[in-house]
């Protein structure tokens, strides 16, 4: 079969086949093996026949990517984007989002999902995040019954299981398209201090060997005194100048920069004006304040050489030019976070690991297989490369033969269900079902169907009920819930999508009546704000206003107990003059925040503002929002790119 010009893979064919005969579909390959194509190509027939579509993705970076791919294709006016801070052409036969969004239209039962034909989960295997897996599955459970669904996924050993759940509450067929090959085959390579580039095996061999390092030659130029060091990062790249371009990963946004300006003090490659020129252009018509921040100086600095760093605190505009320079084969060297993997699909000849070790917000710990080949199946570029290369850098005290091999043989995490019931799905639930369809709803969670097998859509097997009853005595005792239907507090609350409480304790109450704008502004950045060790203020602005925030606060009985209302008198740091109408530039003096958080910060304030919005009736709370977002989106606007 052919498509666009392109032989299809036989999986590729075996897909498309089944969704021509209105089937869902699960396709479970390697990263860098062509999923994406069954997914456009379902975009194609249906765009053709003028029939809607949605493609979800996981991150926004990924939704920003494909909006612009699809844009180029079909035309920007007929593809729309809808993530929690960007909002175009929301009516468009081609739809991109956020899979929160979509769970969010279709919880709330928007007319608008009963014209779609597919909807694509890109990296469906998120269902097993465990702050955010529920989603994909109640954007499952909760779809209408017409619509089919197409799930992407790398490898999944139990992708026969997941397709027999939605077969179960979907009532529709749902195939297994597998596909085990790469395109490109994967060379891996560990990278030592002592022995440089070599095998997991060779490594294994000579730390059996006691005090190997002091009786083999010294054979390479920068060996280490201490033989449990990870090696310069510089010197891997040194080593493998004939197989780039490469993607160095690192757990660190920092380490990212930092690394990028040593490996170009090496003076490995030349410059390129080409580059220059490039980056020149596309920053023409910004401020030239900007050059003043630290990621944009370092990144001026070390681009001519064809090195580069990408990672979400930066500036939207400068991770677009890091993109557009990569995809163009000007970059030889890109020093990135995990994000990057999952958020840009953009191969490289070769992947190199700073460490098999991440902070998962909690502790250190090793990769799980899916990780490593999320961020391994960026190596080798299809119809470019014979073979791609993978460099995992050793820290001998950290190394592990056994686990380190089996990570890096396949890919064993099967899905498993993460599904917890929150405060918006059940109030959306009382107000959407009766008590026998929500019996219904409840049973057919992913973790039921893995525990309980055949008999997983009994009632009483299901722990489910026992959290949607508790939760709705909680909202009872505090006047969401009446019976079997919602308070207008719980109508206000249903269309909130996080902190639902919180929130409508401030907005659905008489609270808010004794806020002024500043002082909005103010509580509801608490709430956006995640606090972190080595954040630092350095500037604070004490007033009037927010000292009679915290007594009103500290008099209420729910919100009192808030712990991130702790953080009124730092967040005047960036409020203070946010509201004053200062310049994001000046805003970034006052703490050591990267830009780029500031700007995912303030998108955040300003999505929730606009949520609360929509959720009130009260045309005077209404227009002081309206205000509010406003001077949030007045500072952000000039940086604010996709």
């Amino acid at each position: 079969m052919n498509y666009k010009g392109l032989e299809l893979d036989k999986f590729q064919e075996d897909a498309i086949k089944n969704i021509e005969h209105n089937k869902s579909v699960v396709v479970s390959a390697p990263t860098g093996s062509g999923k994406t194509l069954i997914a456009d190509y379902i975009i194609d027939r249906d765009f053709k026949k003028g029939i809607r579509v949605i493609y979800t993705a996981p991150i926004k970076a990924l939704s920003n990517q494909k909006y612009k791919e699809f844009s180029r294709s079909y035309g920007e006016k007929n593809v729309g984007i809808i993530t929690g801070d960007v909002q175009k052409n929301t009516d468009a036969l081609i739809l991109i989002m956020t899979t929160e969004i979509y769970r969010n239209m279709v919880l709330s039962n928007n007319p608008f999902i009963s014209e779609v034909s597919y909807v694509i989960f890109d990296e469906i295997h998120y269902i097993n995040d465990i702050e955010r897996g529920y989603v994909w599955e109640e954007s499952i459970i909760f779809s209408k019954p017409n619509v089919r669904v197409l799930c992407l996924s790398a490898t999944i050993p139990n992708a026969d299981e997941f397709a027999r759940w939605i077969e179960a509450i979907k009532g529709h067929e749902a195939i297994v398209v597998r596909h085990d090959e790469r395109p490109v085959p994967l060379h891996v390579n560990v990278y030592d201090a002592e022995l440089g580039i070599t095998t997991l095996k060779n490594l294994k061999d000579a730390m059996d060997i006691p005090d190997y390092h002091k009786v083999m030659p010294r054979h390479h130029r920068f060996r280490q005194k201490q033989k449990s060091k990870i090696p310069p990062h510089f010197e891997l790249v040194k080593d493998i100048r004939n197989n780039l371009p490469c993607m160095f990963f690192s757990f660190s946004r920092q380490g990212c920069q930092k690394k990028a300006l040593e490996l170009f003090q090496k003076n490995v490659f030349q410059l390129n004006p080409e580059i220059s020129a490039f980056v020149r252009n596309k920053l023409s018509g910004t401020s030239p304040e900007i050059n003043k921040l630290d990621s944009v100086r370092i990144l001026r600095q070390v681009l001519p050489s064809g090195i580069a760093f990408h990672h979400a605190g930066m500036l939207p505009i400068m991770k677009e030019i890091v993109e557009e320079l990569f995809e163009r084969g000007l970059i030889k060297v890109l020093y990135t976070t995990e994000t990057f993997a999952v958020g840009v699909n953009m191969p490289a000849k070769s992947v190199c690991f700073e460490s098999l070790r991440k902070f998962d917000g909690v502790s250190f710990r090793m990769m799980n297989s899916k990780e490593y080949f999320q961020i391994a199946g960026r190596a080798g570029r299809r119809g470019i490369d014979k073979e791609g290369f993978i460099y995992i850098m050793i820290e001998r005290k950290f190394f592990e033969y056994d686990r380190i091999k089996k990570m890096i043989t396949s890919d064993t995490s099967p899905i498993t269900s993460q599904f917890r019931l929150s405060v918006n799905t059940v109030l959306n639930l009382i107000m959407q079902h009766d008590e026998k369809e929500i019996d219904d709803i409840l049973c057919k969670s992913f973790h039921s169907f893995q525990k309980y097998g055949k008999k997983f859509m009994d009632r009483e097997n299901i722990v489910s009920h026992n959290a949607f009853y508790n939760y709705k005595k909680k909202l009872e005792k505090m006047r969401y819930v009446n019976g079997n239907s919602l308070t207008e507090k719980g109508v206000f609350a249903s269309k909130i999508y996080s902190d639902e409480i919180l929130i409508g304790e401030m907005f659905a109450t008489d609270f808010y009546t004794r806020l002024n704008e500043y002082q909005m502004l103010v509580a509801v950045a608490c709430l956006c704000y995640e606090a972190r060790e080595k954040t630092e203020f350095f500037k604070s602005y004490p007033s009037k206003s927010s000292d009679e925030l915290k007594r009103m606060i500290w008099k209420n009985d729910y919100l009192r107990h808030e712990k991130r209302f702790r953080e009124i008198e730092s967040l005047t740091a960036l409020i203070h003059p946010l509201y004053h109408g200062r310049s994001l530039l000046k805003i970034l003096e006052n703490a050591n925040l990267l830009e780029g958080d500031f700007i995912r910060f303030f998108r955040q304030i300003a999505d929730r503002l606009g949520q609360i919005k929509s959720a009130t009736e009260d045309k005077s709370l209404k227009d002081m929002l309206s205000n509010c977002k406003k001077v949030v989106e007045d500072c952000v606007g000039e940086f604010d790119t996709l």
